[in-house]
C-alpha cells in the first residue's frame, strides 16, 4: 500500500532475534522463592496429593533437597513447619528447638549462601488451626501478637535471613520490627503479608501444610476478596510500620492489586503464586490439556508485569531448569 497513514507495530515482532532485544519483561532465576514444607517426622519424603511435585520432607533429607535447589541456581527458600504435636497456643512456632528453626540452622550450616525466610504463623502449630490465640471462638489480636514476635526472634536467633510475618493481625510489622530490634537484629528484614486475601485458592496448601481450621474461616483477619482500597491500606501501613517487602497473595487473580500495590509503595514487591494456582496447572498439563512450560512462563511473566519484583512460587525449580536449559 503506497503512503499507507497507519502503524506498522509488527516491525519490531519480525523474528525471535528482534522480539527478544525489545521485551520489556524477562525471567531470572534470581526472581524465586521456592517454598518448603518441613516436618518433624523422620525418614519422610511424602508428596503432597493435592500438589503433585510438591514433598514434605524430614530434616534427614534437606540436604539432597538443597544440593537440587543449588544446582538448579535457586537462592531463596521459604520455610513452612509441620510439626509432631500442637496446641491451642502455638508453642511449636515460637520453640527454640521447633522444626523451622532447627531446619534453619541446617540450612545456614550446609547452605550458608541461602537465603532462608521463615514464614512466622501459628496456623501449623495450633490444635484449632487458626493464625493467632483464640478466646470463645475468635482470633484475639494483642495476645496474638506477644507470641508471633516471640517466634520471630526464635526465627532469627536460628539464622533466618529474613522474617515473613503471614498472621494479618493488625499491628505484627510494628511489634515483630520492635521485637527484633530489641534482640538485636536490627539487619533483619521483614518480608510482610500485608496483602493477604481470605482465597478459596489455598486448599492445597493446607493440605502441605497440615493447618486447615479446625472451624470456622479466616475472613476475620484476612482481607474480603472484593476490595481494592483495603490493599493499598494495609501496605502503606505495613512499609509505615517497618515492612522492608509486601507480599500479595494470591497472585495470579489478584494481578490488579500487584500493579496497585507496586504504583503505590517504595519497597519490593512479593507476588505469592499460590497452591490452588500451582495445582490447577499441574492438573491441566498432567492431563495434557495445556503446554504446562508455556502456561507457567506466560503466568509468571504476567506476575512481574504487573510490578511484582520477586515470586513465590511452586514452579520454582522447574523454571530455573528451563531458564538454564535457555542459556
Amino acid at each position: 500500500m503506497e503512503n499507507a497513514s497507519f502503524k506498522r507495530h509488527r516491525r519490531l515482532r519480525h523474528s525471535e532475534a528482534m522480539r527478544e532485544m525489545v521485551r520489556e519483561t524477562t525471567l531470572s532465576v534470581n526472581d524465586f522463592i521456592y517454598p518448603l514444607f518441613i516436618t518433624e517426622e523422620s525418614n519422610t519424603k511424602k508428596e503432597v496429593p493435592s500438589m503433585p511435585g510438591v514433598y514434605q520432607i524430614s530434616l534427614d533429607f534437606l540436604e539432597e533437597e538443597l544440593d537440587e535447589l543449588q544446582h538448579v541456581g535457586l537462592k531463596a527458600v521459604l520455610l513452612f513447619g509441620i510439626p509432631k504435636e500442637k496446641d491451642e497456643e502455638g508453642t511449636g512456632a515460637y520453640d527454640k528447638e521447633g522444626i523451622v528453626q532447627r531446619a534453619t540452622r541446617l540450612i545456614k550450616q550446609y547452605a550458608p549462601n541461602m537465603l532462608v525466610i521463615a514464614d512466622t504463623c501459628l496456623c501449623e502449630y495450633t490444635s484449632h488451626g487458626h493464625c493467632g490465640v483464640l478466646r470463645d471462638g475468635y482470633v484475639e489480636n494483642d495476645s496474638s501478637l506477644q507470641l508471633l514476635a516471640k517466634t520471630a526472634v526464635t526465627q532469627a536467633e536460628a539464622g533466618a535471613d529474613i522474617i515473613a510475618p503471614s498472621n494479618m493481625m493488625d499491628g505484627f510489622v510494628t511489634v515483630i520490627r520492635n521485637a527484633l530490634d530489641e534482640a538485636g537484629f536490627v539487619h533483619i528484614p521483614i518480608m510482610s503479608y500485608a496483602v493477604k486475601y481470605a482465597s478459596a485458592f489455598y486448599g492445597p496448601f493446607r493440605d502441605a501444610a497440615e493447618s486447615t481450621p479446625a472451624f470456622g474461616d479466616r475472613k476475620t483477619y484476612q482481607m474480603d476478596i472484593a476490595n481494592r482500597k483495603e490493599a493499598l491500606r494495609e501496605a502503606k501501613t505495613d512499609t509505615k510500620e517497618g515492612g522492608d517487602f509486601i507480599i500479595v497473595k494470591p497472585a495470579l487473580a489478584y494481578l490488579d492489586i500487584v500493579r496497585e500495590v507496586y504504583n503505590h509503595v517504595d519497597v519490593p514487591v512479593v507476588a505469592y503464586n499460590v497452591s490452588g494456582e500451582y495445582s490447577m496447572t499441574k492438573a491441566a498439563a498432567l492431563n495434557g490439556w495445556i503446554d504446562e512450560k508455556s502456561v507457567v512462563m506466560e503466568k509468571l511473566i504476567a506476575m512481574k508485569r504487573a510490578g511484582a519484583q520477586l515470586i513465590v512460587t511452586y514452579y520454582a525449580k522447574e523454571v530455573a531448569r528451563w531458564l538454564k536449559n535457555t542459556q
